[in-house]
């Protein structure tokens, strides 16, 4: 008997099958980097943007005409850190795909080529180098760009987390990384984000090195409508049912947020046998399953945030989406010290990413974390 695929896929790639809409983001994707321009996707963490650049890779006018790399950067916090994941990303990216390029690199990288080591197998080098044996980061990353613009295809290189860079420690690092990419003439680079005051900081302030130096997709929730007749039809398809209204009370529950919605549907899908429908009560358990099995996690980001503001945090959470939050009537209602305390603690929070602001309105950027906090005051909010 063949096994039943769970449609509704929150790990690893998406065939086109299981992967919802976003035509129009896509299609704006390709034809940027296609036609030679560099894109800038902003959008909260976990809304599908590794999804989608993974999904635009896939297609055939990329595929075939490009070599792309795809590296996730949050966990950095150097330029060696920086340098020695984009070498790794592009060595084992080409390694299955052309012995030529693999030979290439080791050649243009000098200053680490000592360091790989030899499969006599397959006769080839292996990247088996350690972060300290980048001890000049800014020459190997120079070395880095000769080897694209030498590359047989043009490149497409997506790094997710690029707000991350304005981070390190080191100075000048947006200049020096806008200076290699403004002069490589085989590639484009696509920025992703997820901490949408620094991604428009960085591209949209005319201070900043990459100011003007890319399009600018912002990757929102995907149209409900859309969204409902996906999950349904993929019960139906699979013979269960699910109704309409309980879709609908879940993507507004999370506010279109892609990850959290599909995860809910997977483990309903999951707890749903085969010709049977999946209840009110089965997506109330999937949900409390989600935030029960996020617990520890939350409880030590709350143990690392200061009172202050933790309690503008907790007010935020409550109200959903929070709005004049420095006015006297949301002092008073959520029992707050002062407007300046409140301005200091919107500070902190927006740089941590546990809050977003659009204009001027705010709410908790991960919307399991302020279920869960609300859950904890006795204000569980569920379907």
């Amino acid at each position: 008997m063949a096994k039943i695929t769970n449609p509704f896929i929150v790990i690893g790639k998406i065939d086109p099958e299981y992967f919802c809409d976003r035509v129009t983001e896509s299609a704006r994707l390709i034809k940027s980097v296609t036609n030679g321009n560099n894109l800038v996707i902003i959008s909260p963490r976990r809304m599908g943007k590794t999804g989608l650049i993974q999904f635009c890779y896939d297609k055939p006018e990329i595929s075939k005409e490009y070599y792309t790399f795809f590296l996730d950067i949050l966990h950095t916090s150097s330029l060696r850190e920086f340098t020695y994941l984009l070498g790794k990303e592009i060595y084992e990216t080409l390694l299955p795909r052309s012995r030529k390029m693999v030979n290439l690199f080791v050649r243009t990288i000098k200053s680490i080529s000592g360091k790989f080591g030899f499969d006599p197998v397959y006769n080839l080098p292996t990247f088996n180098i350690e972060l300290g044996d980048i001890e000049r980061p800014e020459y190997t990353l120079d070395e880095i760009f000769q080897y694209l613009e030498q590359a047989d295809k043009p490149c497409i290189v997506a790094i997710d987390e690029f707000q991350q860079i304005a981070k390190y420690p080191e100075k000048n690092i947006e200049a020096l990384l806008r200076t290699h990419i403004q002069k490589l003439g085989n590639g484009q680079f696509i920025f992703a984000g997820s901490e949408r005051h620094m991604m428009q900081e960085m591209f949209m302030s005319a201070a900043r090195p990459f100011y003007h130096s890319a399009d600018i997709l912002e990757l929102k929730a995907i149209a409900p409508e859309i969204y409902v007749s996906f999950v349904v039809e993929h019960f139906k398809k699979r013979h269960r049912h699910i109704d309409e209204t309980d879709v609908e009370k879940v993507y507004a529950l999370f506010k279109g947020h892609t990850y959290y919605i599909q995860k809910t549907f997977n483990e309903a899908f999951a707890d749903t046998p085969e010709g049977e429908e999946c209840t009110t009560t089965v997506i109330r358990n999937a949900i409390r399953n989600m935030t029960a099995s996020n617990d520890t996690i939350f409880r030590e980001i709350l143990s690392n945030i200061p009172e202050k503001q933790k309690t503008l945090l907790y007010a935020i959470a409550r109200e959903g989406e929070a709005t004049g939050i420095t006015s006297a009537a949301f002092i008073k209602r959520h029992s707050l010290a002062s407007a300046s305390s409140v301005q200091a603690a919107t500070k902190k929070l927006l740089e941590k990413d546990l809050i977003t602001e659009i204009n001027k309105v705010y709410s908790v950027t991960d919307k399991l974390f302020a279920m869960w906090i609300n859950a904890m005051y006795g204000e569980e909010k569920t379907i």
